[in-house]
C-alpha cells in the first residue's frame, strides 16, 4: 500500500480508501466485516462513509453503514490506527436525485450546513460509528445550486433559496474541531468556485483549510482535470476520487445490456443513469480493447490510470463483496507506462466526458 498526506495535515492516508455505501444494503454486515478486515489487512486505513448510507437511501436504513462500521472498529479495538471519514447532507434547491432526505433530522428540503443542523449530524454520527472523534468531517454536497450528479452547466437561479453562508459554515466547522469532535474538514460534489471560497475564507480568518475534495473521477468522467485540478495541486487540497470504476461500468460487466446479479443498475433502475449514455458505453469499449491490448483487466486499468494522477490523495473503491475487494487491489501494484497513458489520453481526446 502507498500512502499520502491528508492535505496540509499530519495524516498519512491509504491511495486506496474503503467507500461502504453498500454496507447494510447490497453487503450484509458479515459481508461488511470480511471486507473491513481484508481492506486493513492489506494497509487500506482510509474509511469513508456518510450519514445518508447505505445507496441507495431510504428511511429503514439510513445510518446504517456508520453503525456497522462502529461495530467493527470496537471489536477490533483499532480506532488509532485507521481514518474515518463521514459527511452530512443537505438539501440541494434542485432537488436532484436523493437529494430529498426527509427522514434525515426531519429535513424534507431544510437540511442546511447551520450551527443546529451541523450539531445535530455529529452527535448522531459519533453515536453510530462509536467514537469520539471524527478524522475528516465533509459536506456531502452544496447546499447552494450548482450542478452535480449528472450535470455540467451552471444555471443561475436569481429567486435562489438561502443557503448558509460559507463564513459560517466555517465558523460552526472550526467550533467543531475546537470541541475535538473532528479533526479536519473537507467537501464533496464542490465546484472550483466553491473550493476556492472555502480556502480564501480560512486563509483570511486564520481557520483551518480544507483537507479535501471528494468529487467523481474516473476515466469517462475527468471534469476534474479542467480547473479543479490546479487549484488541488496549487492549495494541497487533494482530491478523494468517487466512482474510480464509474460504479462499475468501467469493468465491461454492463455492456451490451447486461445488468449482474446484485448490481446498483439492477437494483435501482433508472437511478445511476448518468453511468449508462452511448458515448460512454462507446469509450468504455475502446479503453477495454486498450486494456486487452495490454493483458490487462479493464478494471485494474482504470483504477491504475486514477491512482496515477498528481492530485489524487485516495481513490474510494466502493465494493459489495470481498471478492471485488480482493480484484481490485491489485491495482496498487501497476504502473501504467508512457505509451498507455497516450493511448488512454487519445481516447479521452476523441470524446471528452462522455458521462459526467
Amino acid at each position: 500500500m502507498r500512502y499520502n498526506k491528508l492535505g496540509t495535515t499530519n495524516l498519512d492516508i491509504s491511495i486506496i480508501g474503503l467507500g461502504t455505501m453498500t454496507f447494510g444494503e447490497q453487503a450484509s454486515k458479515d459481508e461488511a466485516f470480511k471486507i473491513m478486515d481484508y481492506a486493513f489487512d492489506k494497509g487500506v486505513n482510509f474509511f469513508d462513509t456518510a450519514e445518508m448510507y447505505p445507496v441507495y437511501p431510504r428511511k429503514e436504513t439510513q445510518g446504517l453503514s456508520e453503525v456497522i462500521i462502529g461495530e467493527w472498529i470496537n471489536s477490533r479495538n483499532i480506532r488509532e490506527k485507521i481514518t474515518i471519514g463521514t459527511k452530512i447532507s443537505s438539501s440541494h434547491p434542485k432537488g436532484i436525485g436523493y437529494t430529498k432526505l426527509s427522514w434525515i433530522r426531519n429535513g424534507g428540503n431544510n437540511l442546511k450546513f447551520d450551527k443546529k443542523n451541523l450539531n445535530e449530524a455529529i452527535n448522531s454520527s459519533l453515536k453510530r460509528l462509536k467514537t469520539d472523534y471524527v478524522d475528516l468531517y465533509q459536506l456531502h454536497w452544496p447546499e447552494r445550486n450548482i450542478p452535480i450528479f449528472g450535470n455540467l452547466d451552471y444555471d443561475h437561479d436569481y429567486d435562489e433559496k438561502e443557503w448558509t453562508p460559507i463564513e459560517e459554515v466555517l465558523s460552526h466547522l472550526n467550533d467543531l474541531i475546537k470541541t475535538g469532535k473532528i479533526r479536519n474538514f473537507g467537501v464533496s460534489n464542490e465546484s472550483p468556485w466553491g473550493i476556492m471560497k472555502f480556502i480564501n475564507v480560512t486563509k483570511n480568518k486564520n481557520l483551518k483549510p480544507p483537507a479535501s475534495i471528494q468529487n467523481v473521477y474516473n476515466l469517462i468522467n475527468r471534469v476534474f482535470d479542467i480547473s479543479h485540478s490546479e487549484i488541488s495541486m496549487r492549495e494541497k487540497c487533494g482530491l478523494l476520487a468517487y466512482s474510480p470504476l464509474a460504479s462499475g461500468r468501467l469493468t465491461g460487466k454492463y455492456l451490451f445490456g447486461k445488468k449482474p446479479k446484485n448490481s446498483r443498475f439492477l437494483l435501482w433502475p433508472g437511478r445511476f443513469d448518468r453511468h449508462f449514455t452511448k458515448k460512454g458505453e462507446e469509450a468504455i469499449k475502446k479503453y477495454i480493447k486498450l486494456a486487452e491490448e495490454y493483458n490487462i483487466k479493464p478494471n485494474i486499468l482504470a483504477h491504475a490510470f486514477v491512482l496515477s494522477r498528481p492530485f489524487l490523495t485516495s481513490s474510494i473503491m466502493g465494493v459489495a463483496s470481498l471478492d471485488q475487494l480482493k480484484e481490485n487491489l491489485f491495482a496498487i501494484d501497476v504502473k501504467l507506462s508512457s505509451e498507455i497513458i497516450k493511448k488512454i489520453n487519445d481516447i479521452h481526446h476523441y470524446d471528452r466526458n462522455p458521462c459526467v
